[in-house]
């Protein structure tokens, strides 16, 4: 069965749900099967998500308009995908920057791994930089440093961006924060794991 939810952030009539309930329809979801909020993305009291679920069933699909109407921010929005995929229920984006989502097809999967690196990415850039500003502070003068270290979300990354044509290698550690050296000690040209990589992976799911 599909599943659908809609939602506005304002409930003063200013915005409608009339383009989301159409394109949920024409996706084939029937009309008494779409649950809505008018609510902020932001608040956590959300009854008509709630309710939409708890309404899902295993080899159901969950089927939003866009990723923004689901996810109050990248961690929330992967967060309640793990949640419905540990259930074996789908999810399906139907348009807008997301709308390659779709858990239950290969490629979809593969899509929504990468979103989920990049929130995992998001956490450890936070708890670095963290560190780094209390580093800071006891040290004040010290310049430089080692580049930050190989994480499983960094690595997953760059498996993802390594396994693509076109990659510019260099950009890649700029933006993780790693050396060549450590890159192609984890992964190869074409983004397979080599023995510290299937390590740092093995290490981390203990």
């Amino acid at each position: 069965m599909l599943i659908g939810y809609m939602r506005v952030s304002k409930a003063d009539g200013s915005q409608v749900t009339d383009l989301q309930r159409d394109a949920l329809v024409a996706a084939g979801i029937s009309v008494d099967q779409i649950y809505e909020d008018k609510a902020s993305g932001k608040l956590d009291a959300r009854p008509g998500l709630d309710s939409a679920l708890k309404a899902l069933r295993e080899g159901d699909t969950f089927v939003v308009w866009k990723l923004d109407r689901l996810g109050r921010d990248l961690r929330h929005l992967v967060n309640t995908v793990h949640d419905l995929a540990s259930r074996g229920v789908g999810f399906r984006v139907l348009a807008g920057h997301g709308a390659t989502v779709d858990t239950t097809t290969p490629a979809g999967k593969m899509v929504f791994a990468i979103f989920a690196a990049l929130a995992e990415f998001e956490r450890e850039l936070i708890s670095e930089r963290t560190r780094a500003g209390l580093a800071s502070a006891r040290a004040r003068g010290r310049l430089g440093g080692a580049p930050y270290k190989m994480t499983p979300a960094k690595l997953r990354l760059a498996m993802a961006a390594m396994g693509r044509s076109g990659t510019n290698v260099g950009e890649l550690c700029q933006e993780l924060g790693i050396t060549r050296q450590t890159l192609y000690r984890h992964v190869d040209p074409k983004g397979m794991l080599r023995s510290d990589g299937e390590k740092l992976l093995a290490s981390k799911s203990k």
